[in-house]
């Protein structure tokens, strides 16, 4: 029987907008997509694509300053299998959070998300404390992407060094890294063992191409730190769900790595503060 799995980064609306620059630029440099990069998926097609390789449950990107209507019908097509990551831009604190509330309040909101290369504002800065404050009084986990982007966008706000003080100072607050952390596995390796409620996922990357470190990691005292996701369609489910269970990994963390982590973390029962 296959191993079962749950994606923690799903994109589904990529044709919504003309996309940035950017991310034409990764799209051809980086990881040099065809023709249906930029699409937007349905619903029927992407329970398909889930069923085909295992995966139960599905988190998808959604903006909280404007929510696709297209994304949020997919909680009604599929309930109990779609949940939804919120991502925050830093610039403009408040509203931004009561809206991440409200969101909360009226959607499967498993997650809030930050990309620090796109506001070129690391962790550390003065106008992400509100959002960890929020998070933690929501008792809602918070994706922070980390290691050198593939676009041509600044990268050293996201060396994981940024979040030791992060962890510092909240020590409440669910974080996981996103998008690996290369070239910086090493450090973002010891601070999960420094603070215990700091996870990565490796989305965006290839299983096969993870590096020893964090297999050996993920084998020994990282067995419940370290998260699958694909990136889809960027990175298929379907290769990154093949190439996981080919890992090296010992009996009972694949699992973990596919499944178990993230329901711990994103589907356990939130419990706010307020």
């Amino acid at each position: 029987m296959a191993a079962r799995a749950i994606d923690p980064w799903v994109n589904v609306n990529m044709g919504d907008q003309k996309p940035p620059d950017w991310l034409v630029r990764v799209k051809e440099d980086y990881f040099r997509g065809g023709e249906d990069f930029f699409q937007n998926i349905p619903p029927a097609k992407l329970i398909a694509d889930m069923d085909a390789v295992g995966i139960e449950k599905a988190i998808l990107t959604i903006d909280v300053a404007s929510p696709s209507k297209h994304v949020l019908d997919f909680a009604n097509h599929a309930p109990g299998r779609i949940a939804f990551a919120a991502g925050v831009n830093p610039n403009r604190v408040m509203p931004e959070l009561w809206e991440l509330e409200a969101l909360t309040r009226s959607e499967p909101v498993v997650m809030a998300r930050v990309v620090p290369f796109i506001h070129d504002l690391a962790p550390t800065h003065p106008l992400y404390y509100p959002l960890y404050a929020k998070c933690v009084e929501l008792d809602l986990p918070l994706s922070i992407n980390t290691g050198i982007p593939g676009p041509p966008m600044p990268g050293e706000c996201q060396d994981p060094m940024h979040l030791d003080r992060v962890c510092l100072h909240f020590p409440d607050l669910r974080l996981c890294m996103a998008h690996g952390a290369d070239p910086w596995w090493g450090v973002a390796i010891r601070l999960m063992i420094k603070y215990k409620n700091l996870h990565l996922m490796t989305s965006a990357y290839s299983p096969r191409h993870l590096p020893a470190e964090l297999i050996h990691f993920m084998n020994t005292r990282g067995q419940e730190k370290i998260l699958f996701a694909s990136d889809h369609p960027v990175l298929s489910m379907e290769r990154c769900v093949r190439e996981a269970r080919e890992l090296d990994l010992r009996p009972g963390v694949l699992d973990k790595y596919l499944y178990a982590n993230a329901q711990r973390l994103f589907f356990s029962e939130r419990k706010p503060r307020y």
